[in-house]
């Protein structure tokens, strides 16, 4: 999905803001879609991280939604913000030194081999019965994986056998992401998404 640069900045200001809500009285933001009409789409996957120190401190998402672009993202903010599992919610205090990227995803795609996957353009999505796990492009390029240990971190975060990629027949799909940040282009350090 393309936004404009001030599409892109309407929705970092109200994710920033729907985190700071959880701290006051303040309602969350709400947003006039006449002038924003690309805020209103619904379908689109969004995930938000927040990166405190260069380091991971909360992601959460969608990978759809039947909810606006602009109400999403307000939503997911306030998910990783406050219930990421991995990580104690995010105190007050750290306000002023997060930092929020959010990902908006493309519709899945279906692939026939792993051959199609492409680092650094697709992520990963595994959905099965049993089990369900995703990876954001953005995780294979600040890891250094190739395409192996890409759908090996895909199966460990699914909770399954490192290597099922190659002996089962796993319902997996790709996806590309339209990504920004508040600080714009650059690096994330973190062991595992």
């Amino acid at each position: 999905m393309e936004l404009s640069e001030e599409s892109k900045g309407i929705l970092l200001l109200a994710a920033r803001d729907s985190i700071q809500s959880i701290f006051s009285e303040k309602k969350p933001p709400i947003i006039d879609y006449t002038y924003y009409p690309d805020l209103l789409k619904e379908g689109y996957g969004v995930f938000v991280t927040i990166i405190i120190n260069n380091q991971l401190r909360g992601c959460i998402g969608y990978i759809t939604s039947n909810m606006p672009l602009f109400d999403t993202v307000c939503d997911s903010a306030v998910q990783a913000a406050s219930n990421d599992p991995r990580f104690y919610p995010i105190s007050e205090e750290e306000l002023p030194y997060l930092n929020i990227e959010i990902s908006i995803l493309s519709p899945l795609m279906d692939i026939t081999n792993y051959d199609q996957i492409k680092i650094g353009l697709h992520g990963l999505v595994l959905e099965d019965d049993y089990y369900r796990a995703i990876l954001l492009p953005q995780v294979a390029v600040e890891n250094n994986y190739d395409v192996d240990q890409f759908l090996t971190a895909l199966c460990e975060k699914a909770g399954i056998e490192p290597y099922a990629w190659r002996t089962d027949n796993l319902n997996i799909k790709v996806f590309t992401a339209s990504i920004f940040s508040e600080l714009g282009s650059r690096r994330r350090t973190y062991e595992r998404y």
